[in-house]
């Protein structure tokens, strides 16, 4: 089976960070940058997802959608 994972991003207005979740991994992280996030988060998931007994299995998919809320 293929490894796919939705990882959302948002720009936290109060906090002044980035932040990412992934619900179907149980992965939170932050950062103040969008670039240094997702680099946390690729290098954060399969370790996420090996605590939580998952098998993981290479090649594993991202998809990072940034969520953008005009007023």
């Amino acid at each position: 089976g293929k490894m796919e994972y939705k990882v959302n991003l948002m720009w936290d207005e109060e906090a002044c960070v980035w932040v990412a979740f992934c619900d179907e991994a149980y992965l939170a992280l932050e950062s103040g940058s969008l670039e240094t996030l997702m680099k946390r988060v690729e290098l954060a998931l399969p370790e996420v997802l090996e605590l939580n007994n998952v098998a993981v299995e290479k090649p594993l998919t991202l998809y990072f959608v940034i969520k953008s809320v005009i007023d």
